[in-house]
């Protein structure tokens, strides 16, 4: 039996841990904690891209050269998939209200450290730190969004959360772009102060405690997989500086990633207690989701590496209007997410998701017929075209992600999707960057070839002078603009590349099942707890 506690007390501290009760009837002030926890996922999202643009400047104050400055980001990828995994254990152990206020509080600390950073190393350490504090509030986001809210508004809850996830690698440009012209490249981190503090005193007042759970930990399971994924990220990392496989580096490194993921893959499978409970990893739904969240992480993050480079070098556009123009896939984003989550429940899920590939590939179809002739419109409309396809699966998605598992496993799930839309993140990255530069060789030797006296009259060294230009400079005047040519036809090919990788994943639709009433409950009495 509860008293009532007074006013001021906070709604953590007067509703007692009782798993009895359902979390989202222990929830005050629902709203509020709702803000304050997408504060701290986008604040988290935000910081994955936001640094990016700051590097070059961080290079020359930091002493660092152009391949070591690199490290600032690595450091964060590797931190954050080697800590990923065991949000859910650590979650079990110590409880998630204070694995929650200790990642935000960490990363807040972590951000100042960055941003005070004298040296590389330091710098390097730090985004260390804050990359393990990042790891742990991305899945817990979710799975608190989750629990707040009770089943039927668990679809709005996802579209509140996704809208922060999908926007924020959107906006974390725009605004480290202005930070480091308006002030300077520390301001992207000293920026997340104001923004954790204010998150980290409203989930302290009113995020619910939950009950501890004694978890035996899976040392060698998580050793196993923490290797493999960090060999895994600094060999998709270094790649292209290495020139992959013609380096030993990314041999060994492959080879570590390979055999340590082997050997976490047979020890999950036959270990007595192993690090992700089995009876959750069985449940078709969540490991459909997974490989879509591969799917997004490639087409969402790959097409958000590829088009700030390319408008600002092929079509001169300052930092700014390249934030604003792609800034536009946000809103498709929001429109589509507020559609699939009016439809849910009234449309079969698996045809929302279905639907948001096909659009996702008709936007990269789009995509594939630019050319440097063209203004800001066909950017603005593919975006906005791509934005609504990724809001229409990714919604639907996680809603049926987690409609056929029990709550207990919702921080583990949580952490596994986050996780590999992360790795789909990386490796996309890295292949379509590597394609990138290959076929920009290939398509400048295809349109050099083409380069005679007879097609080009003004290069004729016994005519140039008579228009004031000098052989030579013609030469490199030409050379540049074959150079943008095969730099366009490289992207061009990515985006075929992207947009037959989204059709292809269009059949694992099939293997998803739509929520219904009592699934949950009875996936719950079908594992145990």
């Amino acid at each position: 039996m509860t008293t009532r506690a007074s006013p001021r007390r906070s709604a953590a501290a007067a509703l007692p841990v009782d798993d009895n009760v359902p979390l989202h009837e222990r929830v005050r002030y629902r709203g509020l904690l709702t803000v304050a926890v997408m504060g701290a996922s986008v604040m988290q999202i935000l910081d994955t891209t936001i640094a990016n643009v700051a590097i070059p400047h961080m290079q020359s104050s930091l002493g660092a050269t152009s391949e070591t400055v690199n490290w600032v980001l690595t450091s964060y990828i590797i931190a954050s998939a080697v800590a990923m995994p065991i949000t859910g254990w650590l979650a079990d152990r110590i409880g998630r209200r204070q694995l929650f206020l200790a990642a935000v509080a960490g990363f807040i600390v972590a951000s100042m450290a960055c941003g005070a950073a004298q040296n590389l190393e330091e710098m390097v350490a730090f985004r260390f730190l804050q990359g393990i504090s990042a790891a742990f509030i991305g899945p817990l986001s979710q799975s608190v969004m989750l629990d707040i809210n009770p089943p039927e508004r668990h679809a709005r809850a996802m579209s509140i959360w996704g809208m922060g996830i999908m926007v924020g690698p959107i906006l974390g440009p725009i605004l480290g772009g202005w930070l480091t012209e308006q002030a300077n490249w520390r301001w992207v981190f000293y920026v997340n102060l104001p923004v954790g503090l204010l998150t980290l005193a409203m989930m302290w007042a009113l995020l619910p405690a939950t009950k501890t759970t004694s978890r035996r930990f899976d040392l060698f399971g998580f050793s196993m997989l923490a290797l493999g994924l960090a060999a895994l990220q600094l060999m998709l990392d270094r790649g292209a500086n290495q020139d992959w496989f013609n380096s030993t580096e990314i041999w060994i490194e492959l080879g570590v990633s390979v055999a340590c993921l082997w050997m976490f893959t047979i020890h999950l499978l036959t270990a007595r207690s192993p690090l992700f409970n089995r009876a959750m990893l069985a449940d078709r739904n969540l490991v459909t989701a997974m490989g879509f969240m591969v799917v997004i992480g490639v087409v969402m993050f790959s097409s958000m590496a590829l088009l700030p480079p390319m408008l600002q070098r092929l079509f001169d556009w300052p930092v700014i209007d390249t934030g604003l123009v792609l800034a536009v896939r946000g809103v498709g984003i929001l429109m589509s997410m507020w559609v699939a989550g009016q439809l849910l429940g009234k449309v079969d899920a698996r045809w929302m998701v279905g639907t948001g590939l096909f659009i996702a590939a008709y936007s990269l179809w789009q995509m594939s017929h630019w050319s440097l002739m063209m203004g800001s419109w066909p950017v603005i409309v593919s975006g906005l075209v791509q934005g609504v396809g990724m809001g229409l699966i990714f919604i639907p998605l996680n809603t049926m992600a987690f409609a056929t598992i029990p709550p207990q496993y919702r921080t583990d799930g949580s952490s596994l999707l986050n996780l590999f839309r992360s790795v789909g993140a990386s490796v996309g990255i890295s292949v379509v960057t590597t394609l990138l530069g290959a076929n920009t060789q290939t398509s400048h030797e295809d349109l050099a070839a083409h380069i005679t006296n007879s097609s080009v009259s003004l290069l004729d060294p016994s005519t140039a002078d008579r228009f004031g230009i000098v052989g030579d400079t013609a030469l490199a005047m030409v050379n540049a603009e074959i150079n943008r040519q095969a730099a366009m036809v490289a992207y061009i090919d990515d985006f075929w590349l992207m947009m037959w990788i989204t059709l292809a994943s269009v059949p694992l639709v099939i293997l998803l099942r739509p929520p219904r009433p009592g699934a949950q409950a009875a996936s719950a009495a079908d594992m145990g707890h």
